[in-house]
């Protein structure tokens, strides 16, 4: 018996110092509901699949909060080893001197394989240095996309299998849905910043700032007020708002908008691609379509393409040399066309490389579930411009609240479109301004 236990009591010890030997690597994200489940899933499968590393993932909040929060602990000396930041973070994240492992540097230092060209260039490109050199590594990229109601279509007469391609078409069906008693209202949208605004000057090849909308350098400055189709745009949403087609979905992302569609009130919703895991989720009642976003019809060099949104890992200084070795081998894991498409079928971001993109083509995917690469193929629709391929202001997380502010002061009736963008410019700037003395 003691000789039993002795056996049993060197096995346990042996396998427990297993376990201890095993380099744990912190994650800290933003991913809530569906997507923080599905990511949980990813990094069981990854710990799973080797003995050396153990990724612990930790929800912190919203995109924002996850930022601050990272960057608090790196001023106490207890910064994660990754930390997910969202794309308009990029030049807060690019000006923390000292703090962050760039991407390129910590493959090269650690062996590990690495190839910027496998990625799609209208994704990495947002997340590069005046160089070339990929400073993050790109995990969720997403950009906006239409989802429609097809039973609401058909309803009203319109054809189920055809979403409106201008925004002419946008009011023309919403007036003929609502009309028919299909839904309440014509269409909603989150992200008035993100969807209605920065994107829609890039869809419509139309710059929002100056030095490439800030890629250029940090003595950039908005010029939102500056963009004609932009003005009438923000002009047309407050008109459509008064006459039921457009219902405001609320500031930030706008967590009023995807009930609107849910339940069926509003026909049409405009968002990220990634959206989709929470569209299929909850939008049981009825068919969904998916289309690419309205243009201006007429508008010269419309439709351009989409820009990016999503978040990328970014990898914090200040660990030891064993633990960046298993950063490397996870981003190697996440990156793989397995893991990638697996992610972007489940939740509609961006497959990140084209090898993900290409498997998920033979494996059927796309012709299962069509319309699923809607997002795909918005952001990759023409070359981009120096109007759309992405932008990079300090403070612009803050520049994001002026914009609900201003448009919230015109859904409100006082201020016109041309004021508020005037403001939107006016209080931006001021903050990037602040940004770049204190970064210089």
């Amino acid at each position: 018996m003691m000789r039993k236990f002795l056996i049993a009591s060197l096995m346990l010890g042996t396998s427990l110092s297993a376990a201890n030997a095993r380099t744990t690597i912190t994650w800290w994200h933003a991913m809530g509901g569906e997507l923080g489940t599905k990511l949980d899933q990813i990094v069981a499968a990854y710990n799973a699949s080797q003995d050396k590393y153990t990724v612990e993932a930790t929800y912190k909040g919203s995109y924002p909060e996850t930022m601050t929060a990272a960057i608090a602990a790196f001023r106490a000396k207890q910064q994660p080893d990754i930390v997910q930041v969202f794309e308009v973070g990029t030049g807060t994240m690019m000006a923390a001197k000292g703090a962050v492992y760039p991407i390129y540097q910590l493959m090269k230092d650690t062996g590990a394989p690495f190839d910027p060209k496998a990625f799609l260039p209208a994704v990495v490109g947002y997340y590069t240095d005046a160089a070339g050199n990929m400073l993050s590594f790109p995990f969720n990229s997403s950009t906006p996309i239409m989802y429609y109601n097809k039973d609401a279509f058909q309803k009203a007469g319109l054809d189920p299998n055809t979403p409106p391609k201008t925004w002419e078409d946008v009011v023309a069906d919403s007036k003929k849905i609502m009309d028919s008693g299909a839904a309440k209202c014509g269409f909603t949208s989150g992200w008035i910043s993100w969807v209605q605004t920065e994107n829609f000057s890039a869809w419509h090849n139309q710059p929002i700032g100056t030095l490439q909308n800030g890629i250029g350098g940090m003595d950039a400055r908005l010029t939102y007020s500056k963009d004609a189709l932009l003005v009438k745009h923000w002009d047309d949403l407050a008109k459509w708002q008064k006459s039921g087609v457009f219902e405001y979905g609320g500031p930030g992302g706008g967590n009023d908008a995807p009930p609107k569609f849910y339940s069926g009130e509003c026909a049409m919703y405009m968002n990220s691609s990634a959206s989709l895991a929470g569209v299929v989720a909850n939008a049981k009642t009825f068919q969904v379509g998916y289309g690419m976003m309205p243009y201006e019809a007429g508008a010269a060099g419309a439709p351009q393409n989409s820009i990016i949104g999503g978040a990328t890992l970014w990898v914090l200084q200040g660990h030891p040399k064993e633990e960046y070795q298993g950063v490397a081998d996870f981003l190697t894991y996440l990156s793989s066309a397995a893991v990638q498409a697996d992610w972007h079928q489940f939740s509609g971001y961006l497959p990140i490389t084209m090898a993900a993109y290409e498997l998920g083509q033979k494996q059927g995917f796309y012709d299962k579930h069509p319309g699923t690469d809607v997002g795909i193929k918005e952001i990759n629709l023409n070359p981009p411009t120096d109007n759309s391929k992405g932008l990079r202001f300090g403070n612009y997380v803050q520049v994001r609240d002026i914009i609900d502010q201003e448009f919230q002061k015109l859904l409100a009736g006082s201020e016109s479109a041309q004021d508020a963008l005037n403001n939107v410019d006016a209080r931006g700037n001021d903050l990037i301004a602040q940004f770049e003395a204190a970064n210089k």
